[in-house]
């Protein structure tokens, strides 16, 4: 397969310098510009069309967040940005994410290519994964996730959800969840992310979705109403029993690299929901994660994965593709009587 051709925007040449030396030692990876704000990406883009861009969030002029907005109206493709990790830059990242960014990375607080060695491993990941991205063109004048509104309340069936994400796919777990009823069947979810970025993706879902929204605890009992989401960096997140579940938190070696692990969440509703399940896997890479939903498949649970940029629901031995905008009707009637 050819290298993914990647073009660097920071205003910065000192970053531009370090980012661009960085991802040049990614085997698989060729850096085909370094362009220093909107105007000269623009030309980069046009000339050398790079199949994925890494963007400063702060820039003098046009910012990176508006420059992001125009890229996924105009010609949308897979962006990762760089910010500061100050709480501004953490909620700046999520709106970044929420605009359909696939990740966002810390920028290095002193501009040596060490600090940026420290994250090369995970940067080269997901500019690899992001080759797989589903993106769609957002409508002109509608930058901003337009508020849908939920879905009238659901006579729940018992069954759980879990759900195994990756930051690429925020911009997708926004408008899922704004399509919840306040009174959603129990959602678990390991989303792959910065942990500085969990606290105010939190913040903003609790904002606009009509479910409750929490970080969660060990010991907490799982309810229906309630949208569950692992903490980041330290644990695993699993549920012990159900019904009158309970979410324990682990603090085992990662898995697949991860932790928290898709995968061993999904292992644990298997085991103690078996077909009173379902498990939704939409992160873009399936390394952490595709064990966990065969185990969920074998233990009778419905499934809904990854085919490509495509979606497939499966029971058993029977599988039927789905689009990835019917995905939350899929869900709430699934776990609805």
């Amino acid at each position: 397969m050819a290298d993914v051709k990647v073009l660097v925007v920071d205003d910065s040449l000192t970053m531009r310098v370090l980012i661009s030396g960085a991802l040049e030692r990614i085997k698989g990876v060729t850096v085909v510009g370094a362009a220093d704000g909107a105007q000269e990406a623009r030309k980069m883009v046009d000339q050398y069309r790079p199949e994925v861009m890494t963007l400063d969030v702060e820039m003098p002029g046009m910012s990176g967040l508006d420059y992001l907005a125009e890229i996924m109206t105009e010609r949308p493709m897979p962006v990762i940005m760089f910010s500061t990790r100050t709480a501004a830059g953490a909620a700046e990242s999520v709106e970044a994410l929420r605009l359909g960014a696939i990740d966002c990375f810390p920028k290095p607080k002193v501009a040596v290519q060490a600090e940026l060695d420290d994250i090369i491993g995970k940067l080269g990941k997901r500019i690899k994964s992001a080759r797989n991205a589903d993106l769609k063109r957002a409508k002109a004048g509608k930058l901003a996730a337009a508020r849908k509104a939920p879905a009238a309340d659901m006579h729940w069936n018992g069954r759980l959800l879990a759900i195994g994400a990756d930051a690429a796919n925020t911009q997708a777990l926004f408008d899922l969840f704004q399509t919840f009823p306040a009174n959603c069947p129990p959602t678990l979810v390991v989303q792959q992310m910065s942990p500085g970025l969990l606290g105010p993706m939190i913040e903003q879902l609790r904002e606009q979705i009509a479910p409750k929204v929490v970080e969660a605890t060990d010991g907490m009992k799982v309810e229906q109403g309630t949208i569950y989401f692992a903490p980041q960096g330290e644990t695993h997140m699993v549920v012990d029993s159900w019904p009158e579940g309970s979410i324990r938190l682990l603090a085992r070696e990662p898995v697949a690299g991860e932790r928290p692990s898709i995968s061993l969440l999904f292992a644990s509703v298997a085991k103690a929901a078996g077909s009173n399940s379902l498990g939704v896997l939409v992160a873009l890479d399936d390394e952490d994660g595709a064990a966990g939903l065969r185990a969920m498949m074998a233990g009778g649970a419905y499934a809904i994965g990854r085919n490509g940029t495509d979606f497939t629901l499966s029971k058993g031995m029977a599988s039927q593709p789905i689009a990835g905008d019917a995905i939350a009707a899929n869900i709430l009637k699934l776990c609805s009587k």
